[in-house]
């Protein structure tokens, strides 16, 4: 332990008194008690001793010539600073206001003339109690400011590096407004956009428990996982559980993250959502209609993969409709009498949303009104999404992150998937990933994507499963396909689908051809359905191969389908800024 903070070293001591023998008396008793003692004939010359050799108590005469105890008192304590010098008096004063002048001076006790040893003595001990004490709370509160200080350091750090993360996406795009506390990941929540290789996007909206650190370091690993997987192609479903299973592994127990995720599908006015604890959504349809996004699923990281049901909602949409997904901080936001923002507020809120302009400005008006304050003085978490036509997207999946690694530029490879995997695995997101190790394609991995989904797409609903597509034509037809697609593929068996791929070089840049197979039945592919000639829900996937491929040919009745996909650098190099050598 630091001798300086010992209570049993010698103190050092300053006498300041103009009498010669009440000086040599005093210090003639503090030496006996064991201190340093220093001593001064008036004011000037023990500021000026405090000055060079400090002291850890001021004993000063109230009334002194050239400078008297009172001014010595103010010098001293603005010399000590944040130290604790105490500061007594001593005085023969017996009127009140001279001796409440010293108290005002700076001084903390008297000592009546003449001394009393005993007196002293105590008063002494327990100054230097008070003193110690003093400093022992001053560098406590000074390594609590220092931590602190680092706290928030690494704080910074932590938020900069998230930050480069999460911001890889594309929450900044036009159909998408929110409102997300600064410090948003070390109050919890947590909001993550990324365009999907096929068009479309995906969101995610969480709220972890806890707050701080805990909360920012499993936010990390979901941002990774959340990008890694949506721009390779990943559906919402498996990202989810590959999020689920990867917090349920990291987290401690009773830390879990209330989460959101969001499909959205431009093209064909859809929205895919998944709700696990968060507070329930809102669809706000272009007519007014309000139609509710339930919390049907327990949250992220609390269920083991087994009994984790990753299975999302679907919703029909129209250009136009807005959802709100909200954090809980939006329900519990308080106005001054500790009353709650609720559900029913939110309600009368989006009600007035033709007023306030729309949906996002209506509820985020409710809640300043409601509080007084502005929302962003609360964890609020608010986000919009709305519809759109998928050409006004455009150009938004360019923000997709990249590979650094190089991969060949020649090669073929088969992939083939069969029986119940058909139904339980898709093999986009690895057959993408396999085609984006050629860096001249890895700026084309929207279009990529788009051909082999919709070769494999074709392949299993109209070749393995034999699914019409005439069943689209209308809404409620549309519903009517999809359920039947889930009831056969539970029951799919003695079928495959094999991609060959094979790519090459050329002189501009490269070409790409990739032959689909299946072991279904075939379908007829000359229809008007299949060519696209119709306005419903169907027909427009074979339009998308014509559209984006050099050359689309069939053999054997449908069951066999070849694209050619030709690259140039010119273009790459043009997307990329650059010149491609």
């Amino acid at each position: 332990m630091d001798d300086s903070l010992s209570e049993n070293r010698p103190l050092r001591i300053l006498i300041a008194d103009d009498s010669d023998s009440d000086r040599l008396i005093l210090k003639t008793l503090l030496r006996r008690l064991g201190h340093e003692v220093e001593d001064a004939r008036n004011g000037e010359d023990a500021v000026e001793i405090f000055r060079h050799s400090g002291a850890d108590i001021v004993l000063l005469d109230a009334l002194m010539p050239v400078m008297d105890g009172m001014e010595a008192a103010r010098h001293i304590k603005a010399l000590a600073g944040e130290r604790l010098v105490p500061l007594i008096f001593l005085t023969s004063l017996s009127d009140a206001d001279a001796l409440a002048r010293c108290l005002e001076a700076g001084g903390d006790d008297f000592l009546p003339k003449p001394y009393n040893r005993t007196i002293i003595e105590a008063k002494i001990n327990a100054f230097n109690r008070m003193r110690l004490m003093h400093r022992t709370l001053s560098e406590h509160r000074d390594l609590i400011r220092d931590r602190n200080r680092q706290l928030l350091e690494e704080q910074d750090v932590a938020k900069r590096v998230f930050d480069n993360i999460a911001h890889t996406g594309c929450l900044n795009a036009t159909n998408i407004r929110y409102h997300a506390s600064p410090m948003s990941i070390f109050n919890g929540d947590i909001l993550f956009a990324c365009p999907r290789p096929a068009g479309g996007m995906q969101i995610l909206v969480g709220d972890f428990t806890g707050h701080g650190l805990p909360a920012a370091i499993g936010a990390m690993p979901v941002a990774e996982i959340f990008y890694g997987m949506t721009s390779k192609g990943f559906s919402g479903s498996d990202v989810l559980r590959e999020i689920n299973q990867k917090l349920g592994r990291i987290l401690p127990t009773g830390m879990f993250c209330c989460a959101a995720m969001i499909q959205a599908d431009f093209h064909l006015n859809q929205l895919q959502i998944w709700n696990g604890g968060l507070p329930d959504g809102v669809l706000v349809k272009r007519d007014g209609i309000l139609e509710s996004i339930a919390s049907r699923h327990l949250p992220l990281g609390v269920l083991g993969a087994a009994r984790f049901d990753a299975g999302m909602e679907i919703f029909r949409t129209e250009p136009g409709d807005t959802l709100l997904m909200m954090t809980d901080g939006v329900m519990e936001a308080e106005n001054r009498h500790g009353d709650m923002y609720g559900e029913d507020r939110l309600k009368r809120s989006l009600d007035d949303a033709g007023n306030a302009g729309s949906p996002f400005d209506a509820v985020m008006a409710g809640i300043h009104a409601f509080t007084g304050k502005r929302p962003e003085q609360d964890d609020v978490t608010l986000l919009s999404l709305e519809m759109v036509e998928e050409a006004e997207l455009e150009g938004v999946s360019d923000g997709l992150s990249q590979s650094a690694l190089e991969g060949p530029a020649e090669w073929h490879c088969v992939y083939e998937i069969q029986d119940r995997s058909l139904g339980q695995f898709s093999p986009l997101p690895l057959l993408l990933h396999i085609c984006m190790e050629v860096p001249g394609l890895r700026r084309k991995s929207g279009e990529i994507y788009t051909l082999l989904s919709e070769l494999y797409t074709n392949a299993l609903e109209h070749g393995v499963l034999g699914l019409s597509s005439d069943w689209k034509a209308t809404p409620d037809g549309f519903g009517r396909y999809y359920a039947e697609r889930e009831r056969r593929l539970r029951s799919v068996s003695g079928h495959f689908i094999r991609f060959s791929l094979t790519h090459t070089m050329t002189g501009r840049g490269g070409q790409l051809t990739i032959v689909c197979e299946d072991s279904g039945s075939g379908f007829d592919y000359r229809s008007d359905a299949a060519a696209g000639n119709n306005s419903g829900y169907s027909g427009r996937g074979l339009m998308l191969l014509r559209k984006l491929g050099h050359s689309l040919s069939f053999r054997e009745n449908g069951t066999r389908t070849e694209i050619i996909y030709d690259w140039h650098f010119s273009e790459v190099a043009a997307r990329e800024g650059g010149t491609n050598t």
